[in-house]
């Protein structure tokens, strides 16, 4: 950009699975704050990463690099090829910088609240509240430690994140919501008054929970409809509560402060699961010793190794792992016939239908085909059930390759390919929509913003 923002403020308000139909489009007139920001500033689409979930997709942005560069491919992931060692991508396993990293070195005072990956909390140039993925607030929470005591003292019982919000009990996780949304918001105001910053995120929860609990009410579409539910607002309420609080903070920021709105993915209705390790039980390519009587997470079975080729991981995207020759250590695959089984896979996958015989659209990708290169352990396949309008489920014991009942609790939303971008400058004109917005994007933009130099391994771009 030709005026750099050496001497003003940037802020990113993270709202994880803000949904871009129901802001831009839905329900615009109802966000008059939000709204605002979109007629004065620029807006659009913001393509999420594959896959479209919380870890890795806020790091990603974060850092200006995809999953396959970051070396993970949700929160838990392979640690090696053996079957059951599984590793936690909280904030150790992250080793990239991320925007505030590079601002703090360069003399910038930031401000981090509810950021996924950021426990346990790592030195920052200024202030960190760490995210849901921390285990509870008995943990430490905060950079420095002390923060912790004034964090209490200002809100009380500071919420991480609701407690189970796959639940039937509907008004209480309500009441969760908003009192989680309310006490982040009343944070970030304390710190945004009495701390100094230059750059200051915060990423809140509360969209994510509310859409995974809510959608059927909503959503006409939804399999599980239910008309004149009491709840066929709580969605748009919540939505309209959120604009408030932003309105709030917008008070805050003042003339001097460049305004990003953002979040890692969007929603959609979720029509159901496909059992993936039945599917593959199914088609030949997964053998149990036994088959069970109850329903049982896939790590309490017994597989039989030495006759399976592939098993598959739960989630709202699947993950498949082959069994390969000389990689794992029952590997029954040819590495020569690798590419072979995939494609073979991939048709399959893709020709998946739901109980009625209609094909269900799954999408499948290979990671080194989407991905610079690949760290860690990515899985061979990356499946996009009926293009995320269904879940990955990783239990066997359903008796058939579908079900329309979650194994981990009720869930009524599946996650979306593209979430939210919102940017406004007081001191510049807004361009209105803009088109093809990656989420590795936004890390060189704000590096740009404060005219600093673009680290040569980010992926993204700057948005002009």
């Amino acid at each position: 950009m030709s005026d750099k923002l050496i001497s003003r403020k940037v802020t990113v308000i993270g709202l994880d699975c803000l949904t871009p139909q129901l802001v831009f489009d839905q329900w615009r007139d109802e966000l008059p704050h939000l709204s605002r920001l979109m007629a004065e500033g620029d807006w659009g689409l913001l393509e999420s990463t594959i896959p479209p979930i919380t870890v890795p997709a806020w790091t990603a942005m974060m850092s200006g690099k995809n999953p396959g560069t970051l070396g993970f491919y949700g929160f838990r992931n392979r640690a090696d090829y053996s079957y059951d060692s599984m590793a936690i991508a909280n904030a150790k396993a992250i080793t990239d910088d991320r925007a505030w990293d590079i601002l703090g070195r360069a003399g910038k005072r930031v401000i981090v609240v509810g950021v996924p990956q950021t426990y346990p909390p790592q030195p920052v140039n200024g202030y960190l509240v760490t995210s849901f993925l921390t285990p509870s607030t008995k943990s430490e929470y905060t950079y420095p430690p002390q923060l912790k005591e004034e964090i209490e003292a200002v809100v009380g019982d500071y919420m991480l994140d609701v407690e189970g919000f796959r639940t039937e009990q509907k008004e209480e996780l309500l009441a969760q919501i908003y009192r989680m949304t309310e006490k982040r918001f009343q944070l970030v105001e304390h710190l945004l008054r009495t701390k100094p910053w230059d750059f200051f995120m915060m990423v809140e929860m509360g969209p994510d929970r509310i859409h995974h609990g809510f959608w059927k009410y909503m959503d006409p579409e939804h399999p599980k409809y239910q008309p004149g539910s009491p709840y066929v607002n709580a969605i748009k309420d919540y939505y309209r509560f959120l604009d408030d609080k932003i309105g709030e903070l917008l008070t805050l920021l003042g003339e001097n402060t460049v305004v990003f709105i953002v979040s890692d993915h969007g929603a959609q209705r979720m029509d159901g699961g496909i059992c993936f390790n039945e599917w593959l039980i199914q088609e030949g390519y997964l053998k149990l010793k036994s088959y069970p009587s109850a329903v049982t997470p896939f790590n309490k079975l017994e597989v039989d190794w030495a006759h399976t080729a592939a098993w598959g991981d739960g989630g709202y995207y699947g993950r498949l792992f082959l069994n390969v020759q000389g990689r794992e250590p029952q590997g029954i695959i040819p590495p020569g016939e690798y590419e072979t089984v995939r494609d073979e896979l991939i048709a399959k996958l893709q020709a998946i239908t739901d109980p009625q015989g209609r094909n269900i659209g799954t999408v499948a990708f290979k990671p080194q085909e989407i991905y610079r290169q690949q760290k860690g352990v990515p899985p061979d396949l990356i499946v996009y059930f009926g293009n995320l309008y269904w879940r990955s489920v990783g239990s066997v014991g359903h008796g058939r390759y579908y079900t329309f009942e979650n194994d981990i609790g009720p869930d009524d939303a599946n996650h979306a390919q593209h979430g939210v971008f919102i940017r406004h400058d007081p001191r510049a004109r807004g361009r209105g929509e803009l088109q093809h917005l990656h989420i590795t994007d936004i890390a060189p933009t704000l590096l740009d913003l404060f005219g600093l130099p673009i680290p040569s391994d980010m992926e993204g771009k700057v948005i002009a």
